[in-house]
């Protein structure tokens, strides 16, 4: 302790014990007995004790609050600018050790197990069953994100792509109820948010991956709902929302080629070399849009 921190605590303490003497003064020159003094200070100091741990309560609660924003800034960083995906896991594990129950960590780390799962090996039974165990992981988070605030719309949306995830790992069309969850979450999402460009294409995605089987199959599982029409619709305000990310593109792009719509495909396609990095896999996705080009190029 320094000489100025030693004299203030001096100051302090005599102040106090000025207090102290000024209201027993007054209290005895008013005729009080020294149980009922005694008892008034006795309240007074445990109304200070009180005071004193709710201080220390609430800077805690404001330091917590603080480590949690940082360590979601860091995992936001990790995963979305350094495409580390475990490092990104890592902060965001660390933050929803201090909040458990915190929206913003839980759809975060649902994002991030699906981001990882999908580029796991899966050549051996044993890998796949692992990367089943990622998706369904993040279906956890995303249910436990969407308990914790029904209203936000995120959580429905990493919802539904656990789900649709979930769906493609075990066959579409062997798992329908989990389709017609997505589609249900989905449009739950754009219900709550009108701007989540995820949700549009998830739906839009939804609606293209169950086109791919005949009619009368598609009937026979309930999913006759599903329209190449809607797949396109959906994918087009997906990209509205947010114009430079290039899945958005390629896959409203492959969409229109399902409905010789190739004109409109070409933008999409020839406009994905211009647009900046925003994904792990935008490098991949840059070299598929070559190919389709060059497949359409006569079309």
């Amino acid at each position: 302790m320094s000489l100025g921190s030693f004299k203030g605590e001096i100051l302090s303490l005599t102040s106090f014990n000025n207090s102290i003497s000024i209201f027993l003064n007054s209290k005895i020159k008013e005729g009080h007995t020294l149980k009922q003094i005694f008892n008034s200070i006795l309240l007074i100091l445990l109304f200070g004790i009180l005071i004193s741990i709710t201080e220390v309560n609430a800077a805690t609660i404001a330091n917590d609050s603080n480590k949690v924003n940082q360590l979601i800034a860091e995992g936001n960083n990790f995963a979305e600018k350094v495409f580390d995906n475990q490092k990104a896991l890592t902060a965001y594990n660390e933050a929803l050790s201090i909040s458990p129950n915190d929206y913003e960590i839980l759809w975060r780390l649902s994002r991030t197990y699906v981001d990882i799962g999908e580029h796991l090996p899966t050549k051996t039974d044993a890998e796949k069953q692992k990367q089943l165990e990622f998706y369904e992981k993040s279906l956890d988070f995303a249910q436990k994100a969407v308990t914790a605030n029904p209203k936000g719309a995120m959580g429905y949306t990493r919802e539904a792509i656990a789900n649709g995830r979930i769906a493609l790992f075990k066959g579409v069309f062997k798992a329908p109820g989990l389709v017609k969850q997505t589609k249900a979450d989905c449009e739950k999402a754009i219900l709550l948010d009108r701007f989540d460009a995820t949700a549009y294409y998830v739906l839009g995605r939804t609606h293209a991956k169950v086109m791919e089987k005949p009619g009368i199959v598609r009937w026979a599982a309930g999913l006759d709902w599903a329209s190449m029409d809607d797949a396109i619709k959906n994918y087009e305000k997906s990209i509205e929302l947010r114009p430079n990310f290039i899945m958005y593109r390629i896959d409203c792009a492959r969409a229109y080629i399902e409905m010789d719509e190739y004109k409109k495909a070409r933008e999409h396609l020839l406009k994905i070399a211009s647009l900046p990095k925003e994904d792990e896999d935008d490098d991949v996705f840059r070299k598929d849009a070559l190919e389709l080009l060059d497949k359409i190029k006569d079309k």
